[in-house]
């Protein structure tokens, strides 16, 4: 998934990390070279080939319920 709001993204990772799903968020770096405020790049959360499916059902629930 790919979002330009920080909210989001810090929901994401934790979903994950509260499942035990390995994930890296790509482009974060890029992003902050803009400054803080300005979500021009969009950060990239990728999981394994093997976690995607289950990734994928988790954060489908988790949107169904809506964030806490």
């Amino acid at each position: 998934m790919e979002t330009q709001d920080p909210a989001q993204l810090s929901w994401v990772v934790a979903l994950l990390t509260a499942d035990g799903i390995e994930f890296e968020v790509f482009d974060g770096h890029v992003s902050d070279l803009f400054g803080s405020g300005v979500a021009m790049i969009p950060r990239r959360v990728m999981v394994a080939d093997a976690d995607f499916a289950r990734a994928e059902r988790l954060l489908k629930i988790a949107s169904e319920a809506g964030p806490p």
